[in-house]
């Protein structure tokens, strides 16, 4: 399998066809600056005694209907960590991994965390993570104080697909993606709408 920088990667995703034919949609044709998305509304939160999970999917196909201020913030995250996710790509022999910025929040003292049980779930096929890139420095202690928190990525071997419904699971599962699909596809279709017209009336 051909292998792929990060951003390259990202790049990549941005302007090709997606895998599998499985979104019909790319961001090729979204320029990033026309958003009006909060990161809330592509956010999913699981939530058990312990814990609370906060999982956003670092794509370019969504994170370009993002604020300008919100895509610069995500887009500028997955820059810094882009040597670690290309070295974990590259020791699992994947060229375009689907990445997830996870964070976990202690809801109790002495709360612990894994984040290699994060799962993901699209069309029946379950996938585990393939590597973890910690962003915030007490990633790795796994282990939480009450109302603290660490973030990480978490890499997948595919693409996460965005424009189909999937389930992220970590203990308790959440389906919350399929609700928030249809705001996402009208934002896409405006965000385009708006592109093809600014390009019109150049």
């Amino acid at each position: 399998m051909r292998r792929f920088g990060f951003l390259a990667a990202l790049a990549l995703a941005a302007c090709a066809p997606a895998a599998r034919g499985q979104d019909s949609a790319s961001a090729g044709d979204i320029p990033p600056g026309l958003g009006t998305l909060s990161q809330d509304d592509i956010a999913l939160t699981m939530r058990q005694e312990e814990l609370e999970i906060r999982v956003v999917p670092l794509d370019e196909r969504v994170l370009r209907l993002l604020t300008p201020d919100t895509y610069r913030s995500l887009h500028d995250l997955a820059q810094q960590r882009s040597p670690q996710v290309d070295s974990v790509s590259r020791q699992n022999g994947v060229s375009l991994p689907g990445i997830f910025l996870v964070t976990f929040f202690g809801r109790r003292q002495g709360a612990r965390f894994d984040p290699q049980n994060l799962n993901l779930q699209v069309r029946g096929q379950l996938f585990r993570p393939i590597g973890v890139v910690p962003y915030s420095s007490n990633f790795n202690s796994q282990q939480l104080d009450q109302r603290q928190q660490a973030t990480g990525l978490i890499l997948f071997e595919e693409p996460v697909p965005v424009f189909e419904t999937f389930t992220v699971s970590y203990g308790v599962i959440s389906d919350a993606w399929e609700g928030k699909l249809a705001k996402i596809q009208r934002e896409r279709s405006r965000v385009l709408g708006r592109s093809s017209s600014d390009s019109t009336r150049r």
